[in-house]
């Protein structure tokens, strides 16, 4: 899971921020959130080849928190919608496309 808080205030902020949620996407990241991007690694290879990519793409400014939460973990999850709140069953865990 990938969380951010980037700054947006002038254009050129705007555009740093943009490509940087248009990058999560083209490397295989699902938006959970503005600023919550959820993908599934098989494994720690796999999760360090993601945490450097996201590493060399962060924008100079802003904080980027990257958070590692196994299937149990989130299946445990739940979220909370509306008022009166619902609860509602968490998201189903992003596909992995493996290929050989």
């Amino acid at each position: 899971m990938v969380a951010f808080d980037l700054p947006v205030v002038s254009k050129e902020q705007k555009k740093l921020a943009s490509n940087f949620r248009k990058f999560l996407l083209d490397d295989g990241f699902q938006m959970m959130q503005y600023s919550v991007y959820i993908r599934s690694c098989v494994s720690h290879a796999r999760q360090e080849t993601h945490v450097r990519r996201v590493r060399e793409t962060i924008p100079p400014e802003g904080s980027v928190r990257i958070l590692f939460i196994t299937r149990a973990q989130w299946e445990r999850s739940f979220v909370v919608n509306g008022k009166p709140a619902r609860e509602m069953d968490p998201e189903d865990i992003p596909k992995q496309l493996l290929l050989w």
